[in-house]
């Protein structure tokens, strides 16, 4: 099979790249030797430059670079919160809306905890080569996560569509569903016992009933989350698509138990793979590329996958898209 010259060259360089990528080492769990094959990294840079529009689809594994737990499995997730792990509490039983009923005070040490931890981290450097990429391109960028954690919003992706479909936890709902309102949880600022994950100063409460307030994200066992936060994003995103001819969707840190993102991937570049659709718009004709450590492959042979964690797939390709 011949070789196009320009991929030829790109490969090559992108094998000069690897070989010196000092400055971006790989992650704890893997050598030099195991960084993507340069070929692959090449591609996925081909991918992106021509395409005309971004779309950034992150699981949890998108915030691992930036000190943030991705909970894979009750022992990663007990790691987290030894004192959860002490009470053999695993995350459906805390991530539900029953732990708030039955211990207010340790459902929001748990969630006040992380919503402290997701204030305080900064996002990495990989959001913001994902979001110059993004504004490079005729129909700029769009972002669908599963992630709560508010980060793309903090790395300044504000102008544009962002679909979070499990919620966020910067915002808040009535525990009872008095109401339809969702408000954000700013004025909330939690104080943590986190030796025993309990909230130690008062809860927030609903401004209409005075009840207990909980986070607006779609727990386990959830028939009370208020989605039309997310169902207005959800259309946004939609909407956005329509005038995308060749998305290219960079799905990062998503993994297969809870497949939302992989889902959202696969509807943006199936109808075999690129052969688009009848109205036109981006479902059908985008490519994939996916950046996940454990789980990397495609379903396409155009599209790319990379076995790596998100910051350094994510340099590697900038480094290949970079002029000579």
């Amino acid at each position: 099979m011949m070789v196009h010259p320009v991929h030829a060259k790109k490969t090559a360089r992108c094998r000069i790249i690897i070989s010196n990528c000092t400055n971006f080492p790989p992650p704890s769990d893997m050598s030099l030797a195991a960084l993507p094959d340069p070929a692959l990294i090449a591609h996925a840079a081909e991918l992106i430059d021509g395409a005309d529009a971004i779309i950034v689809a992150a699981g949890a594994g998108m915030g691992v670079d930036s000190g943030l737990p991705d909970f894979r499995g009750n022992e990663g997730f007990w790691k987290a919160y030894p004192a959860l792990a002490k009470a053999r509490l695993e995350f459906t039983r805390i991530a539900n809306p029953s732990a708030f009923e039955q211990n207010p005070a340790l459902a929001w040490g748990f969630y006040g905890h992380r919503l402290k931890l997701y204030r305080d981290i900064r996002p990495h450097a990989g959001f913001d080569i994902l979001k110059e990429w993004g504004e490079s391109k005729p129909n700029g960028w769009a972002v669908f996560t599963s992630n709560v954690d508010g980060q793309f919003q903090r790395a300044g992706f504000t102008d544009g569509p962002v679909h979070e479909c499990h919620g966020s936890i910067h915002h808040l709902q009535c525990l009872e569903s008095c109401c339809d309102d969702i408000w954000p949880a700013d004025d909330f600022r939690p104080d943590i016992d986190e030796v025993n994950c309990l909230l130690l100063n008062e809860p927030p409460t609903c401004p209409h009933c005075g009840g207990l307030a909980r986070p607006n994200i779609l727990m386990f066992g959830d028939w009370g989350w208020l989605d039309h936060r997310e169902a207005k994003q959800n259309h946004a995103l939609a909407r956005w698509l329509q005038n995308c001819r060749r998305p290219v969707v960079i799905e990062i840190g998503a993994g297969t138990a809870i497949a939302s993102v992989r889902a959202f991937s696969h509807q943006v570049t199936s109808r075999e793979n690129g052969r688009g659709n009848a109205q036109g718009n981006g479902l059908g004709n985008g490519r994939l590329i996916r950046i996940n450590p454990r789980e990397s492959q495609v379903p396409g042979t155009r599209d790319v996958g990379l076995a790596t964690g998100a910051l350094t797939g994510l340099r590697l390709i900038q480094r290949c898209l970079q002029p000579d």
